[in-house]
């Protein structure tokens, strides 16, 4: 199940090409990723994997940056990040619909900060922050 609002996730790399399909909405400024959690995002318990929560939601946090950057008008080519913390709360199962819901909170000319959290089918699963350093464009 795909969740109201959401399409085939805009950015693609060679990281997050075994985890396709993922899907992604815009909303005031910010980027939140949504998958359906399935056998390749899972460990052998069928629990989704600590490391693709983590990856997922760093995407989703540096790209609420970059967005937040250019709805402010300023031109970044990306951010790289420099600080990641997860504190995972529950797990998350495979079949279940997974978001990534962050937010830039502050962004500079040459750092930005944003936080967030991972749900599954509604639920916390991760609380998320980080810290990008701002590739120029």
């Amino acid at each position: 199940m795909i969740a109201d609002g959401f399409k085939p996730h805009f950015r693609r790399s060679p990281m997050t090409d075994p985890w396709e399909p993922l899907y992604s909405r815009v909303d005031d400024s910010s980027v939140v990723i949504g998958v359906t959690a399935g056998e390749a995002h899972c460990n052998s318990r069928g629990l989704v994997h600590g490391g693709l929560i983590s990856a997922l939601a760093d995407n989703a946090m540096g790209l609420s940056c970059v967005q937040a950057q250019r709805d402010a008008g300023n031109e970044v080519a990306g951010a790289v990040t420099v600080t990641l913390h997860v504190d995972f709360l529950r797990p998350a199962k495979q079949g279940q619909w997974l978001e990534f819901t962050t937010t830039a909170i502050k962004t500079g000319r040459s750092m930005d900060m944003a936080q967030g959290k991972v749900t599954a089918d509604g639920r916390d699963c991760a609380f998320v922050s980080a810290t990008f350093s701002v590739v120029s464009a």
